[in-house]
């Protein structure tokens, strides 16, 4: 069984989003539907590989990370998808992922 939390857009209780950047977001179909279990890694600013959620039912997917440059890569059955997001500071950062465009 995956160690990951459940994804979902809510964040869990006791986040401190004051202190902690959260990247947070959906996976989408081209015509904008949601795409659920999707392999969602998250990739640092020089590429490498950081960290892997699979996307919820609904698409949801979250990652804990720190400001700086950031890659989110979705792999799916549809197709793949990246976006990248910059965080400059604490706070909920969102980035959604289209795949198979």
């Amino acid at each position: 069984m995956c160690g990951a939390p459940v994804q979902t857009q809510t964040l869990p209780a006791g986040v401190d989003v004051e202190k902690e950047t959260v990247i947070t977001g959906r996976v989408l179909a081209a015509d904008g539907q949601p795409i659920g279990g999707a392999f969602v890694r998250l990739l640092d600013g020089g590429g490498e590989f950081t960290a892997e959620v699979v996307a919820s039912g609904t698409g949801d997917f979250r990652f804990f990370a720190a400001p700086g440059e950031w890659t989110v890569r979705a792999l799916s059955s549809s197709g793949n998808g990246t976006s990248t997001v910059s965080p400059s500071s604490a706070g909920v950062h969102n980035v959604d992922v289209t795949v198979g465009e």
